[in-house]
């Protein structure tokens, strides 16, 4: 069974996109009910970068994917379902000191979550909090090997070791000619130590997140965390903001998405699901489906129709995954997409 492990690794070493960032147990109560007492719960593997890497080789895509998970069931569950996807879990590292993390999810009555705390953590944190840069060195060109794109949120940046590890892929990317795709995903809960009611960031937090946005080639937001981080929901403003003019898409829930890509600006409506069971991970899809379109063309190749395809099929890949339960086993297959657009663009005509 080893030889066979290192045959499959040996056959993914180019993978055109890297993933990088927390690995993790969505934990999620019952509609309307707490996760940390009310029962019956499921656990569901999650972790946006985690969540977009498998989304991608859904897709059909080569993905690498580097974080750590703990040296518990759970983490060992979690790299085989990446290895049983194809991603190249060469730059996944195994932590013998730290659990993979369980985030508590509250689901509402609409299917829409709530981020809690977490259950599981020792006195030296989680897996997640711990990637070592040393390790990631060592594994650089297996990972990196002729990728076009590197995926990073910003949760790592709350932990020391992780950061230090997180800054190095960046800057390496970036002396690669690698492009970087940020989805800005705040998560108050994993930067805080104790609870704290004000979900929007605090003028440290803002400063953190603010150093890396200046390296990256798209940034994908939700409209609150634009109007926080930004003072501005509008994705053109985003961009003229940053010296590097990225692409930038916002994103509303149910409501149209805004994006500004190329120097093009645009608005696209949402497709509402048959039914929404669970929105957990709908926005991950949605990053997956915009990196599977760019990997087909240059940024600056993209003209207006091109960028409302883009985020059409976006939107759809996101609008899939909310029809099942968890961010990953309901994730859309390149058919699967091509057959709710099809229902889509059918029902306007």
């Amino acid at each position: 069974m080893k030889n066979d492990f290192i045959d499959v690794q040996d056959q993914m070493k180019s993978s055109k996109v890297i993933s990088f960032g927390e690995a993790l147990i969505d934990r999620l109560g019952p509609l309307g009910g707490d996760p940390s007492c009310d029962k019956p719960v499921k656990d569901c593997f999650g972790g946006a970068p985690a969540n977009v890497a498998c989304a991608l080789s859904r897709l059909g895509v080569s993905v690498s994917f580097v974080s750590a998970l703990g040296n518990d069931s759970i983490g060992k569950d979690f790299k085989n379902l990446m290895i049983d996807r194809g991603i190249n879990i060469i730059g996944l590292q195994e932590d013998k000191l730290r659990p993979t993390r369980i985030v508590l999810v509250r689901r509402e009555d609409n299917g829409e979550r709530v981020f809690g705390g977490f259950e599981g953590q020792n006195e030296l944190g989680f897996a997640d909090q711990a990637i070592s840069k040393k390790k990631i060195i060592q594994d650089w060109q297996l990972v990196s090997h002729k990728a076009k794109w590197l995926i990073i949120g910003t949760i790592p940046l709350a932990s020391e070791i992780s950061a230090d590890a997180f800054l190095w892929c960046i800057e390496k990317a970036l002396n690669s000619g690698i492009k970087i795709a940020l989805d800005l995903n705040w998560r108050p809960t994993f930067w805080r130590k104790k609870a704290s009611k004000s979900l929007a960031p605090t003028l440290e937090e803002k400063i953190q997140i603010n150093s890396i946005l200046k390296n990256a080639s798209l940034i994908k937001l939700a409209k609150e965390e634009a109007e926080w981080f930004f003072d501005s929901s509008n994705p053109r403003d985003i961009s003229f903001s940053l010296s590097q003019r990225p692409s930038v898409i916002v994103t509303d829930g149910p409501n149209p998405v805004a994006w500004f890509l190329n120097n093009i600006y645009g608005r696209s409506n949402a497709i509402s699901p048959s039914s929404v069971i669970d929105t957990t991970g709908a926005g991950d899809a949605f990053t997956a489906g915009i990196i599977y379109k760019f990997l087909s063309i240059d940024l600056n190749e993209i003209n207006h129709k091109i960028a409302q395809d883009i985020i059409q099929f976006a939107i759809a890949c996101g609008a899939y995954v909310c029809k099942g339960t968890g961010a990953i086993n309901p994730q859309p297959y390149l058919k699967d997409v091509d057959n709710l657009l099809s229902l889509y663009k059918g029902g306007m005509s």
